[in-house]
Order: structure tokens, then C-alpha cells, then sequence
């Protein structure tokens, strides 16, 4: 349910763009669907999580001033800014000595210490990656291409990569008998 409440403000989105192909429209609709998707959060957990604050706030800040200074190169970087910050996030955890995942994830899944580094290491490249290519694709190509690219390709590539995780750790996990 929770992937469904990060990912439904992007199809939003997406639909909102390929409906009238205006940016600015789109962008109205993802701060909406947003906020909505924030309160309804709140309605019903009485709890937010931190990344859920981050990205309420990352998303008022830049659909903003896109729509404030009618400029999408704003709205454009939002997926980049939240790569780079959970990006970063996992960096500055693991050179604290302390490993951003293993915290998120240790109760789910028991791994040794070097497995943990090197999956974070991946995560922390993963979003390094994926923020430089959302940039790439938005200010390379014309913007129905970089909306079909924020949608499909940044879901498809996180899908992939998760897969490749998985399987990665698979020879780790042993099944309860």
C-alpha cells in the first residue's frame, strides 16, 4: 500500500501532463495529490515518516517556484534532489559509522557487517546514478520524453535494480523450516 501512495502523486502527474501536455497543470496536480496523500497519511497513522516530511517539503518548495517564476526546470530537479538526498543520507550514516540501512532494515533481515556496506555502497551509487540521469534525460531531450522517463524509466530502473538486489542477497537469506 505504501508503494502505492509514493508512486501514485507521480502517475498523477503523468496523466495530468498527457492530458494537456502543460507542465504547469502537472505540476498543480502533484502538489495536490501530495498534500492529500500527506494528510490522508496523517488521518490515518497519526504518524509521517521522515522521508514522507522531506519529500512534502522538496515537492512544495520546487512545484512552487515552478509555478511562481513559470519555469519547469524546478519541478525537473525534484527527482534529483530526493535521489541525491537519500543518497547522501546513506553516505553520511555509513561514514559515521553507522549503516543507514542495516538501521532502516536490521529487524527484516540479519546480514553480516561487509554485505550491509556493500549494499548500501550500491544503494548510495544507485541514487547518485538515477538523480544524474534524470538530469540528463530532462535537459537532453524534450519534455514528453523526460515525463515518460520520470514515470516508466525511473520505476522500471528502480524495479530492476531492486530485482538485481534481491537476487544478490538471496544467497544470504536462509529459509525458515
Amino acid at each position: 500500500m505504501k508503494l502505492l501512495t509514493d508512486f501514485l502523486p507521480i502517475v498523477l502527474f503523468f496523466a495530468a501532463y498527457w492530458l494537456n501536455h502543460d507542465i504547469f497543470l502537472a505540476t498543480k496536480v502533484l502538489i495536490a495529490a501530495t498534500v492529500i496523500l500527506f494528510a490522508w497519511t496523517w488521518i490515518r497513522h497519526r504518524k509521517i515518516d521522515t522521508m514522507q516530511w522531506i519529500s512534502l517539503g522538496i515537492c512544495l518548495l520546487l512545484g512552487a517556484a515552478t509555478l511562481i517564476f513559470h519555469d519547469d526546470r524546478f519541478i525537473i530537479w525534484k527527482p534529483t534532489v530526493m535521489y541525491w538526498l537519500m543518497g547522501g543520507a546513506l553516505l553520511v550514516s555509513e561514514l559515521a559509522g553507522r549503516n543507514g540501512l542495516k538501521l532502516l532494515m536490521g529487524q527484516q533481515l540479519e546480514l553480516p557487517a561487509p554485505v550491509w556496506r556493500r549494499l548500501t555502497l550500491s544503494w548510495i551509487a544507485f541514487f547518485a546514478g538515477m538523480g544524474a540521469l534524470n538530469l540528463f534525460v530532462a535537459f537532453h531531450f524534450d519534455r514528453d520524453i523526460w515525463v515518460n522517463f520520470k514515470l516508466f524509466g525511473g520505476l522500471g530502473l528502480m524495479v530492476l535494480f531492486v530485482v538485481g538486489q534481491s537476487l544478490f542477497l538471496s544467497k544470504y537469506i536462509e529459509e525458515k523450516k
